[in-house]
């Protein structure tokens, strides 16, 4: 019982989630008192029958390495919920599930208010006991507490999306090079293209202050709320959607090529500008997007996308500018990274 409560006084110091999934998954196999064979930590994405698992962290007894599946994987190809009869049923009975056959398996969901899925999917060497089941769920409830915690301090308040003060941290580590090893203590299971890239893009709304001063601060607080969720519709499970502020939102993506990244804003573009907001109608909005470079900073990939959304705005608004693709037109001058300084925060 020391251990676990060790193991747990560990976890409330944490503030990376990775980190977070593997220590959890750790403590199952560690400390929890249970003689567990197996952990695997699942989140669930996509919907209906294309529901996929993805693996935070998966351990097995007497092992020390742990792997994971990149957030950035393929989805498509990860494997169905549905082809683990056991997973699907906690999924749809939102409890704890039992294997039929010696109840030495078991799957306990988590669903969060962010509509966060998470599965936790154990093989025990016995048939698990009550008591056992009862420690697992306080285990993963004490894991979503900390989750929630996170939350709290890393999203904006009005939209929920991720706010400005996570940024550099998330910067960082999208763009670590792609040649190095994972660490030795969670090596990744999939590996990204060689050709895959880092994209940012900030996009601002067009004429926001018209709606603050003719309709009021409460009905623009609603078009802030509506274009968050547009955005949420509109990219990939792994992307990463900032608000920075008023109405200035930045998305961090990882893509093949430039073209496909500049797909996904064209489509959130054209979703904005079709989208009926309720009293104030047709919104629009101007967004830049650049790609990240070898030994990037947070300030100067920020300043060529917000370059290229000041270009947008000065050329008609209610368009997608590429920075790099601006500059090789001649219509940008090309600015050293010390130029580019911004400061974020």
């Amino acid at each position: 019982m020391n251990a676990l409560v060790q193991s747990l006084a560990t976890l409330g110091g944490l503030r990376d989630r990775d980190a977070l999934d593997a220590e959890i998954v750790r403590l199952l196999v560690n400390s929890s008192g249970i003689d567990v064979l197996s952990v695997n930590l699942i989140r669930v994405v996509g919907e209906g029958d294309e529901r996929r698992c993805l693996s935070l962290g998966a351990l097995q007894s007497g092992q020390n390495q742990m792997t994971r599946d990149l957030l950035w994987s393929d989805w498509s190809q990860l494997p169905r919920v549905s082809d683990f009869p056991l997973r699907q049923k906690a999924l749809e009975k939102g409890r704890a599930t039992l294997s039929p056959n010696g109840e030495r398996s078991v799957v306990l969901p988590m669903l969060n208010t962010n509509g966060l899925q998470i599965l936790l999917d154990i093989d025990a060497r016995y048939t698990l006991a009550p008591d056992a089941i009862d420690l697992l769920q306080s285990i993963l409830l004490a894991y979503q507490n900390l989750l929630g915690l996170l939350d709290y301090g890393e999203r904006d308040s009005l939209t929920e999306l991720l706010n400005r003060k996570t940024f550099d941290g998330a910067f960082f580590k999208a763009t670590a090079d792609k040649s190095s090893s994972p660490p030795d203590s969670m090596p990744d299971r999939r590996h990204e293209s060689s050709e895959a890239g880092v994209w940012l893009a900030v996009l601002d709304i067009d004429h926001f202050k018209r709606v603050n001063d003719n309709f009021g601060h409460l009905i623009g607080d609603e078009v802030l709320l509506l274009l968050a969720r547009l955005m949420r519709g509109n990219f990939r499970f792994h992307d990463q959607l900032y608000r920075f502020g008023g109405e200035e939102f930045v998305i961090l993506m990882r893509c093949d090529c430039p073209e496909h990244a500049e797909g996904a804003l064209e489509r959130l573009r054209l979703r904005v500008q079709e989208y009926a907001f309720p009293q104030v109608g047709t919104i629009t909005v101007s967004m830049g997007v650049s790609t990240l470079l070898p030994n990037d900073t947070p300030s100067s990939a920020f300043g060529r996308a917000d370059k290229a959304v000041y270009y947008a705005k000065e050329h008609g608004r209610n368009q997608v500018c590429n920075y790099q693709t601006l500059v090789s037109e001649g219509k940008l001058v090309e600015q050293q990274a010390d130029e580019m300084d911004v400061d974020l925060f």
